[in-house]
Parts: structure tokens; sequence; C-alpha cells
């Protein structure tokens, strides 16, 4: 009897256990984020003796160590073969421009001052590189972009011109919304796709002219890329073009660019808007040059993972970057650390936060879970460019990219912003997590901003990943949105790529942090549990590129 009875005992254990097994609970693993611990991290990667986590830099080493550590004593499988690290070939180039830019018109000799009225630099590594009495063609918006019938470059040969463009894309100020996006920014308005059609078009140079609303920020962000040190892919062996100087002009600089070219600048930049828009040819020409150092080294992407217990050959990314600024110019105080506290100690330390709530789960995944922490996200995102194009997991088994890039210094929010929302299924996997613990999603307050396309999750969304990208929220649990919107706007103004992005006890309140890092954590909990898979929305730039290599997705 006593046998019989201890028989049925296992039988009704192990049918409650296979039960469980393989099943989404949204409470399993999600208690061991707290804020105590996050902070902990938080401080450390954010304190000076990180020296503002410059790839290249004693910065760099540290914060590897520092990351390689932790993934081990969390109990991370190594991501990368043996290894946790993967390697990036780069390049750094240290350019010193002219001091000013020499305008010719059929009548006249001018010049534009640097720094205070455009920003150049290269991607080339020659050790000196020019334009002399090169052509300025007016080029609209710079955008060529078969899914809305538009080509600013058609029947326009740019070899040997230097391009000047208009900055976002035609919706921005727009009163139809189906022009575009209408004031949401697409891909086709960020800047990096600019420099990129401009070199694939052959052009010499280009100007992109800047505005701070449709820009989403002043002219004192570019001018902090004057005569700077910046890094990139090494392409070396790789047969690639790049224009011979990449930059931005003032919007002044460019209206008397156009009035010494006789060109109308309120017409000619509404026309731009317009379908069929053609180029204007400005009959000036401009001469300048730059001297270029060139330094190449290797940087560092942190990799681990959880090998999933039924599908371990299916793959959910969870990425942020480790990197930041580094040791630069010295603020009003005189302090020279960039430290990036928000930016991004705080989503690398949140990271770590859900390594350890995967690893308490009761029930282990059954996809694999990837952590990545990418390296100079700050200088274009090239850590995870170079990731994208050299995957450790095939994209056809990647099912999708969850990216933190800064989380919730402001205490308790009533919802979590939805970057660039419109784009996949993902949020609705967020909305979901979201409303059962009584919060909700919102759409992001700038979306003329393009921030969907200035983080890591938008290199995997270039390669077809379903990418989701979340910010804090303005509803403030407490205070309401207008406060929420004021603390936002505050940290632009006051903290963002500046000295004084610090951790500060007395202005940070890391509780809905872990509440939104418990969003995340359930999300890709979800994902690691189901068989299915998310697609991109209609609509979406990055559908047609999925749907080219995985035409059957369930």
């Amino acid at each position: 009897m006593k046998r019989y009875l201890f028989i049925m005992s296992l039988i009704a254990l192990l049918g409650a256990c296979a039960k469980k097994e393989g099943k989404f609970d949204r409470a399993d693993g999600t208690a061991a984020i707290t804020v105590a611990s996050l902070e902990n991290h938080l401080k450390i990667l954010a304190s000076d003796a990180f020296m503002g986590r410059m790839p290249f830099t004693e910065g760099e080493q540290k914060t590897i160590a520092y990351l390689q550590e932790q993934f081990k004593n969390l109990g991370l499988e190594s991501g990368n073969g043996s290894s946790y690290l993967q390697e990036v070939p780069m390049v750094e180039i240290t350019t010193t421009a002219a001091p000013v830019m020499e305008v010719k018109s059929a009548k006249k000799k001018f010049t534009l001052e640097g720094l205070k009225d455009y920003v150049i630099w290269t991607q080339r590594t020659d050790p000196t590189t020019e334009v002399k009495d090169t052509e300025l063609v007016f080029a609209g918006f710079g955008i060529v972009a078969p899914e809305y019938n538009w080509n600013d470059y058609e029947g326009l040969d740019v070899k040997d011109k230097v391009v000047v463009v208009l900055v976002n894309d035609p919706g921005f100020g727009a009163e139809d919304v189906s022009l575009f996006k209408g004031n949401t920014m697409t891909y086709y308005g960020r800047w990096t796709y600019k420099f990129e059609e401009a070199a694939r078009q052959g052009a010499r140079g280009i100007l992109i002219i800047h505005d701070d609303v449709p820009a989403g920020y002043g002219f004192w962000v570019v001018q902090n890329s004057w005569n700077a040190s910046k890094l990139y892919l090494d392409t070396r062996g790789k047969d690639l073009y790049f224009s011979a100087f990449t930059g931005w002009v003032s919007q002044p600089a460019a209206k008397k660019l156009f009035e010494e070219a006789g060109i109308d600048w309120a017409s000619t930049v509404s026309a731009a808007r317009k379908p069929g828009f053609k180029a204007v040819p400005m009959k000036l020409s401009i001469t300048t040059s730059l001297v270029v150092k060139a330094k190449y080294d290797k940087s560092h992407n942190v990799i681990g993972k959880i090998t999933g217990a039924k599908q371990p050959d299916e793959y959910i990314i969870y990425s942020t970057h480790w990197d930041h600024l580094g040791i630069g110019k010295p603020d009003e105080k005189g302090d020279t650390i960039y430290n990036g506290a928000l930016d991004n100690a705080s989503g690398t330390a949140g990271m770590l936060e859900l390594i350890k709530a995967f690893k308490n789960m009761e029930n282990k995944p059954n996809r694999t879970v990837v952590f990545l922490a990418v390296t100079a996200e700050e200088q274009g995102l090239y850590g995870s460019e170079y990731y994208a194009q050299n995957p450790v997991y095939p994209r056809e088994k990647t099912v999708a990219n969850i990216n933190m890039d800064g989380i919730n210094p402001y205490g308790r929010m009533k919802d979590i912003v939805v970057v660039g929302i419109g784009q996949s299924d993902l949020e609705d996997y967020l909305d979901a997590e979201a409303k059962a613990v009584g919060r909700y999603t919102s759409p992001e307050p700038n979306p003329v901003a393009g921030y969907y396309f200035r983080s890591d999750h938008f290199n995997f969304a270039k390669v077809g990943i379903p990418a989701l990208y979340t910010n804090t929220g303005i509803d403030h649990h407490e205070k309401g949105a207008d406060y929420g919107k004021q603390l936002q706007d505050e940290y632009v103004s006051k903290y963002y790529h500046k000295p004084s992005d610090e951790y500060d006890t007395s202005r940070w309140n890391l509780e809905g942090a872990a509440e939104d890092l418990q969003l995340l954590f359930n999300v890709g909990k979800k994902l690691a549990f189901e068989t299915s898979w998310p697609q991109w929305k209609k609509g979406s730039e990055f559908k047609s590129t999925r749907e080219q290599y995985m035409p059957k997705v369930n």
C-alpha cells in the first residue's frame, strides 16, 4: 500500500511539473529584479573610475572586464563560442578641418566659418582630403524611397559635386499624414541615411541643412563633431566608396548660400516637399580641406546566453550599449568625464538585472536568450552594425531584438513609451504585459526626432529582425504627464551628452526602472516559451527585408 501511494504521489508530482514546464508564467523570475542590485551596477559603471567608457581606452578595458565578470558570476554561458567577447575591428579617424570654406559665385567670393556656420568630417583615411572649386547642388531631401515613389536623385549626376539637402523627410510639417509618415520621422529622414545615399550616388560631399525642430536637437549637438575623433568600422579590403566629406550647415549659412545663388529659399524648400521635385544647381562652388589621422584598433561587444530547453536554435536577443563619450571638453564646473549614467550605464545595469531574472526562473526558457552589450553606439551604432553584419546567431533564426538605451530614472510611471510605434508585433506583446500590471503603452512624445533610428535595435531592424525599443513614460504615477514631460525636457537640456549625466541619489529614483525592466523581461520571457514568430506590421520599412529571406514565417 505504501509503495502504491508513493508511486501515485510521484506520478502526480511529475504531472504537475510537466504541466508547468515550458509555459509562460508572468511571476516566474520577476522578483529577482531589484532596485538595490540595479543601483549597485549603475553606480559602478557610471563612476569616474570607468572614465566615461570610451572605446579604445582604459575605460573600455574596465567595462568589458566588469561585464565578463558579472556574466560569469550570474551563470551565463559564453555567447561567442568559448568567449564572452566579439572583436569589432574599427578605425579611429581624427580630422582637422580648414577653418573656413571658400564659396565662389559668378560674381563674388566669400567664406563660411567652420564650427560657426558648418561642421564637416570624413570617413576617408588618406592623410589629406579636399574639395576644390566643387559645384553645389540642392537635392531636396536627398532621398530615394521606391515605396513612396520618391527619388530626389532621379536624372541627377552628382559625381564630383557636393549635394546640399534638407533634414528629416518631406512628411514633416505637412498636413497630409500619408506623405511618408507625416510628422513621424521615417528611416529616410535620418542623417545617417542621407550620408549613405549621397555616397551611393557618388557625391563628392554632402551638407545637411540643420533646423532644430525637424532635426530634434540644436546645432550645438552637431558642433560637438568639429575636429573631433570618430570611430568607424574597419572597411579595409572592401570596395566601398565614401564621400570626401560629410557634414552639416547651419540654416542661416544655408540661406546665405541660397541668396548668393539667386534661389528663393521659401519657394524652393516648399517645392522640395512635393513629389516630382527636380534638383537645383546652385551655380556656386566651394573649396575646403581636412587633415586626417587614422588609427586602427579593435573594440569589443560582450555576449552571453542561456541555451533554450526545447528550441535552442531560435534566439531572442536583448541588446544594450556599454559605451559613452569618455573624457572630453570640461563643462562650466571643470568636469571632463562624460560618465553617461543614464546613457547608457543604466541600460547596461538593467541588462545584468534581466540576466539575473532569467537565471532565477523556475522553468528554463524554451528558446535561447542572448544578452549582447555592444560597443560604439555613441559613434554611430557601430558595435550593433558589426554584429548585424557578422551575426553569431543567424538572422533567420533570430526571433526578436529587445533594446535598452537609457532606463527610467524618475520613479514610477503609469505608461511606458513605445519608440517608433506601428513597427512590429512586439509592441502588442509589451501592451499586453503593461495592461496585466495596470499600466499602458504610449507613443513617443516627439516622433519627429526619429529615435527608432538612433539606437542599436535599428541595425537589427535593417536586417529584418523585429526590434522593440522603449523609452521612459511621461505619465508620472503621482504628478502626471506634464511633470513627466518636464523631466525629460530637463534631461535633454541639462544632462544629455554632458559631464553632468552622473548618478545622483538626490534626483534619481529607480523604482520605475525596476518596473520597466520587469515588463521587458516578461516580453522576452513570453517569446521564449512560444513557437510563433512576431512580425513586422504593414507599412514598416523593414517588413520586405524580413520576407525576402523568411517568406514562410509562421
